[in-house]
C-alpha cells in the first residue's frame, strides 16, 4: 500500500522516493530488530546509501552532493524511517548536523575540504551542541574555545552526539568570549584524530538503540584558525538556523514511524480473526486505524509544506517548529494505538510496532523539545500579531 500519493512531486522526486523505498524495503528491514536487539550501528548500510547517492541529497554536485532539493531529503528519511528508526536518525543527522552548518555557514575552502567526503559517504557527520548542563538551554554551554593567537584551543564536554564513535568531522559549539551570553559562542569544524579530542560512553537508550549516541571529550585540542565556521560569536544563531532545517527531517522520521506502524497494524488486524471475524471488521478498529490516517496525512502535509517553502528560500522557521512537533506527537498517538491493535502481540520483539513506539519518543525530544517547539510557535505567532496589531 502506497502512502503519500496525494503529494504533488516532481518526476525526480518521485524516482528518489521508490529507490529509497525498495533500498529500505529489501536491504534495512531484514535487519532492523537485529540492529535494534544488539544496539548495533549498522556500517554497511550507511556504506550502500553512501553509494546510492543518499548522503549528501541536498547539497550541490560541485561539494558531492546529489544537488537535489530539501523535499527529496525529507522523503528519503521518512522511508527509511517506516522500517528502521535507528538508521533514519544517523541518515538525518549526518546530512542536517553533519553537513548543513559546513554548507550553509562555511567558507568556500572549507566546503571543498569536508563535504565531499561526508556528502560521498566515506566520513561520517558530528554535531556537539548539548553539553551536561546545557540540553534546551543551549545558551548555558561551558565548553570554551580560547584564541591562543596562532589557534584556538578547545576544551569542555559534549553529550548526546548522534554518529558520535563514526564520524570523522564534528561541528562543535564553543564560547570565545565570556560575558556576552550567546553572542559569546561560536561555531568550528574537528576533526577526530586531533591530539587531545576523545570519545567517550556510549549511552544506552530506550529507542533507536542502533544509533550511535556518545560522549565527546576535548582536552586543549588545538583548533586551526582557518576551522572556525562564519564569525566569532556567530555560532548560537548558526545552531539555531541548522535546527530549523533539522527539524523538517524529524518531522520525516516521525511520519516514517507512524506509517511503518500504521501498515504493520493494516496487516495485522486484517489477518487475525476473533470472535469468528476479521479484527478489522470490528467497528472500533475501523475508527482507530481511519483516525490514524487522517493523522499520518495531516501530519505529512505540514512536513512537506515546510520543506517546500525551506527549497524555495521562504522563512520556514515557524512551520518546520509546528510540523516537527505534531508529527512527533502523531508518532506517539499511531504507534500507541498500534500496540493496542495488536493486543498481546503488540507489547512483545516479535512484532515491530512495540519498536516503533519506543523510537519515537525521540522525536519529541531531538532537535528541541515539544516544550521547545511551543515557545518556538508562540513567539511566531505574538511577533506576527504586534506587527500586524488586532
Amino acid at each position: 500500500m502506497s502512502l503519500g500519493d496525494r503529494l504533488p512531486l516532481t518526476e525526480e522526486q518521485k524516482m528518489l522516493r521508490d529507490m529509497v523505498r525498495d533500498f529500505a524495503q529489501n536491504k534495512i528491514k531484514p535487519i532492523a530488530a537485529e540492529i535494534d536487539e544488539t544496539e548495533r550501528f549498522p556500517e554497511e548500510i550507511f556504506a550502500e546509501m553512501g553509494e546510492l547517492g543518499l548522503m549528501g541529497i541536498p547539497y550541490p554536485e560541485e561539494y558531492g552532493g546529489a544537488g537535489m532539493d530539501y523535499t527529496s531529503y525529507a522523503l528519503a528519511v521518512e522511508e527509511v524511517a517506516k522500517v528502521c528508526g535507528s538508521t533514519a536518525l544517523g541518515l538525518a543527522a549526518h546530512i542536517s548536523l553533519g553537513c548543513g552548518p559546513i554548507y550553509l555557514f562555511g567558507s568556500e575552502a572549507q566546503k571543498k575540504k569536508y563535504l565531499p567526503d561526508l556528502c560521498a559517504g566515506k566520513h561520517m557527520g558530528g554535531f556537539g551542541l548539548t553539553e551536561p548542563q546545557a540540553g534546551s538551554d543551549a545558551g548555558a554551554t561551558k565548553t570554551t574555545c580560547m584564541d591562543m593567537g596562532d589557534h584556538y584551543l578547545l576544551n569542555g564536554t559534549k553529550v548526546y552526539c548522534t554518529n558520535g564513535s563514526y564520524s570523522k568531522t564534528y561541528v562543535v559549539s564553543a564560547l570565545t568570549e565570556k560575558g556576552k551570553g550567546t553572542r559569546g559562542i561560536s561555531c568550528f569544524i574537528v576533526e577526530r584524530d586531533w591530539d587531545g579530542f576523545a570519545v567517550g560512553k556510549k549511552e544506552r537508550k530506550l529507542g533507536v538503540r542502533g544509533s550511535d549516541t556518545v560522549v565527546l571529550h576535548f582536552n586543549d585540542v588545538k583548533v586551526p584558525k582557518e576551522n572556525l565556521l562564519g564569525k566569532p560569536g556567530e555560532g548560537f544563531k548558526q545552531m539555531l538556523i541548522t535546527l530549523d532545517g533539522g527539524r523538517i527531517s524529524i518531522g520525516a522520521m516521525a511520519l516514517g514511524l507512524a506509517e511503518g506502524a500504521y501498515l504493520e497494524t493494516l496487516k495485522y488486524v486484517t489477518g487475525r480473526k476473533a470472535f469468528d471475524q476479521r479484527i478489522a471488521d470490528f467497528q472500533a478498529t475501523q475508527f482507530k486505524i481511519a483516525d490514524m490516517l487522517v493523522n499520518i496525512e495531516a501530519a505529512r502535509h505540514m512536513i512537506f509544506d515546510a520543506a517546500r517553502k525551506k527549497d524555495d528560500g521562504e522563512d520556514f522557521s515557524q512551520e518546520a517548529a509546528m510540523a516537527k512537533l505534531f508529527a512527533s506527537e502523531v508518532g506517539a498517538k499511531v504507534t500507541s494505538q498500534a500496540i493496542q491493535l495488536h493486543g498481546g502481540y503488540g507489547y512483545v520483539r516479535e512484532y515491530p510496532v512495540e519498536r516503533m513506539f519506543r523510537d519515537n519518543k525521540l522525536t519529541e525530544i531531538g532537535e528541541g523539545t515539544s516544550e521547545i517547539q511551543r515557545l518556538v510557535i508562540a513567539r511566531g505567532i505574538l511577533k506576527e500579531w504586534d506587527k500586524v496589531g488586532a
